[in-house]
């Protein structure tokens, strides 16, 4: 049944990758057959994927929510799932041009992580962790659906040609996306030519501890078998940072050869596909879909988390580092939908918020996880 599972995501992923050709041809011809063909394609590839979760779920004998693999691919899912409730509300197809590249970023950043199934912990064996994990990841699907179109508005109303402070801090957020395809390229071709390195070392207790790296040691504590060509401080998490090192020299580099071949920024590369947008359009998408995704979250990221914690740890609210983040996700997108309604911050300053709250969500369900040690660690 795993291997079933693990087929059906395979081609649903593949079909998501070809699914991008007609989407941008469709953005750029009058043909009506390339947009029907891209959604067909998006709308089998979700089916496929759902699919996926289920049978994983039946195989398993619990929500597949528990760790990084299931949760990462479950949030890029659910962002083409909310992609199509949007598509079916707007009729925009190039929102799903935008859309659908960050959920294959999604997924595949999810496919770094193992895949294998182990026994939950005693704390995630609870019907509450899986109404509170799926409503967070599809309430930030939902949210993250403005973060694509603040991209387009910004696209659209921006003279990227101009070096001004909002086209540098775009281009910023493009080079991150790179960023992210660098450590899922990079983690992708050393799980297929390179062994684990056990790393022995002394931690900062002072106590013998081992990392196992899956990518080249750049980086490594002090240790006595001279791996690593920089050695840090145990009192760093040598092997984390490693990671991010690989992730940014070879993001870095995929972004310094696609300027040196196209001779022009992202953003320049991309802004054609927004010529036929309506900005405001674009900026009441990313309204609307922030007025149905924050009460959500709101439920499943601080009313569903209190109540599984309570039944976890036995108390509703602890300043783990993973609440905080939940509580201050739940306050910025408070303080964006104040801001919208009381001071009339449209267009690129709504466009701006939506690109700083994904980053938010982003920073909570990745780097909260795997960097600060908390009650969440394992996840």
């Amino acid at each position: 049944m795993l291997n079933v599972s693990s087929t059906m995501l395979l081609i649903g992923f593949i079909l998501l990758l070809i699914s991008i050709i007609p989407l941008g041809l469709s953005v750029k011809s009058n043909k009506r057959i390339f947009s029907r063909i891209g959604l067909f394609l998006t709308y089998v590839a979700f089916i496929l994927m759902l699919c996926y979760f289920i049978t994983r779920w039946i195989a398993v004998g619990h929500a597949p929510v528990s760790n990084m693999f299931e949760f990462m691919t479950f949030f890029g899912v659910m962002l083409v799932g909310a992609f199509i409730l949007t598509f079916h509300m707007y009729k925009q197809v190039v929102v799903g041009l935008f859309v659908i590249p960050i959920s294959i970023i999604i997924i595949g950043y999810g496919s770094v992580f193992t895949s294998d199934v182990s026994p939950l912990v005693p704390s995630l064996k609870s019907n509450w962790l899986a109404i509170h994990v799926m409503t967070v990841a599809l309430s930030s699907a939902i949210l993250s659906i403005s973060f694509a179109t603040g991209i387009i508005y910004l696209l659209k109303v921006l003279d990227v040609g101009k070096n001004t402070v909002s086209t540098r801090a775009l281009e910023f957020v493009m080079y991150c996306l790179v960023v992210v395809v660098g450590f899922i390229s990079t983690s992708t071709v050393f799980g297929f030519l390179m062994e684990p390195i056990s790393v022995v070392y002394i931690d900062v207790q002072e106590q013998e501890s081992k990392a196992i790296y899956e990518m080249y040691p750049i980086i490594a504590n002090e240790n006595k078998q001279g791996e690593g060509i920089i050695t840090i401080s145990n009192r760093i998490d040598a092997l984390k940072l490693n990671s991010i090192a690989w992730a940014f020299l070879i993001g870095t580099f995929i972004y310094i050869i696609i300027r040196l071949i196209t001779r022009k920024s992202i953003c320049k590369l991309l802004k054609p596909l927004t010529k036929r947008v309506n900005a405001n359009l674009m900026d009441e998408i990313s309204y609307r879909v922030v007025i149905i995704g924050f009460p959500l979250f709101a439920l499943g990221g601080l009313l569903f988390a209190m109540i599984w914690a309570q039944i976890a740890w036995g108390r509703f609210w602890g300043w783990d580092p993973k609440e905080v983040w939940a509580l201050i996700t739940f306050l910025f997108y408070t303080a964006m939908l104040h801001l919208r309604l009381s001071k009339l911050w449209e267009g690129e300053k709504t466009a701006w918020m939506a690109i700083i709250g994904f980053g938010i969500i982003v920073f909570n369900q990745v780097f909260v996880n795997l960097v600060i040690a908390g009650l969440h660690s394992y996840a």
